[in-house]
């Protein structure tokens, strides 16, 4: 016997490429149920080679539903993931409205899987934020070997991580700049065509974005609170994808050989660090893929114990949807026991 399971805002990108992973990776489910606000109702989303029709969630009753995958706003997420719990069907949240919860795992499955025992205390587990989720896992296997102290990261983040409205806006922006159109912008605070936004999430009191303090405190919780973690996070004119250029200070010596070849047996990491022409990965070759990708590996001379490292990653599927769906395959395995 399969699982019962939900994707809640299917219409979304988060929620389509949730539905495509779990196709792609055969998720043992005997149901999978399309939910959506009542705008949507009726509207056709694409799971394998079947077509589900959308379902409204106001109408919708949770009871025998095993795991509900959400890809909604924090806001929605405040209401409905405690209603959905107290049916009795675990929510893997991809919001930020838990992931700092105490009572809440935060999981990345090749960092922290073992945490997925605490979902018990409330139902619900909660998806990191993509930049966090694609940087721990390069930084888990070294953190092991060497154990980090400090990291610098600056983020190059694809619009996509801001909604199908923003990949909109930048593919109206660049056309309009070629055909000599208005220029409007609705969605980002300047012009994100052929430009780059150092500003995502609100300002806090500190001066940093909310987007900067997310990493900060999300690698703390999933990696370990002793690391000192600062973040620039820049919006770039990339439809899908983020990378990241990481500079990290170890407690203990380590070369960029070794750290190549630990990389190279690490879970969800790919290592592409040729020192030529073409030799790494940029976001455009992640598109689609699961991996996490790590380039430009070199010593950083300047600190002890120093290395910089180029992080690429499809921020749909490994931010966001294919760690839904991996944190889905490790809960029904270990805990939910249903399937055969």
């Amino acid at each position: 016997m399969g699982y019962k399971i939900a994707v809640l805002g299917a219409t979304g990108n988060v929620g389509q490429e949730m539905l495509n992973i779990l196709a792609e990776r055969e998720f043992p489910a005997d149901e999978v149920v399309a939910l959506a606000s009542r705008r949507s109702q009726g509207t056709e989303v694409s799971y394998g080679d079947r077509t589900l029709k959308v379902k409204t969630l106001d109408a919708y009753d949770f009871k025998g539903i095993d795991i509900c995958l959400m890809a909604t706003s924090g806001v929605m997420s405040a209401e409905w993931a405690p209603k959905i719990a107290a049916k009795g069907c675990v929510v893997i949240d991809n919001s930020s409205k838990w992931r700092m919860d105490p009572d809440v795992p935060l999981i990345v499955p090749e960092v922290n899987a073992a945490a997925i025992a605490g979902y018990t205390k409330k139902n619900i587990i909660a998806n990191p934020n993509c930049s966090t989720a694609q940087m721990v896992v390069a930084l888990k296997p070294l953190h092991d070997a060497a154990g980090i102290r400090r990291i610098v990261v600056s983020t190059y983040q694809s619009v996509s991580g801001a909604g199908k409205e923003a990949m909109d806006e930048l593919f109206t922006q660049t056309r309009a700049i070629f055909v000599n159109d208005n220029l409007v912008i609705e969605n980002f605070t300047k012009q994100i065509a052929f430009n780059v936004i150092p500003h995502i999430d609100e300002f806090m009191e500190d001066g940093q974005t909310k987007e900067e303090w997310k990493m900060t405190v999300e690698t703390k919780k999933i990696l370990d609170p002793k690391i000192k973690v600062t973040a620039t996070c820049v919006r770039v004119p990339v439809f899908v994808g983020h990378s990241e250029a990481i500079n990290i200070e170890f407690e203990r010596p380590i070369s960029d050989d070794e750290a190549r070849d630990i990389l190279r047996e690490a879970p969800g990491c790919l290592v592409v660090d040729k020192r030529e022409d073409g030799g790494y990965v940029t976001p455009i070759e992640s598109v689609g893929e699961y991996a996490t990708y790590v380039s430009r590996i070199r010593v950083d001379p300047t600190i002890e114990n120093g290395l910089n490292i180029w992080v690429v990653s499809d921020n749909l599927r490994k931010g966001a949807a294919l760690n839904a769906v991996q944190i889905a395959e490790i809960l029904g395995a270990r805990y939910l026991k249903k399937a055969a």
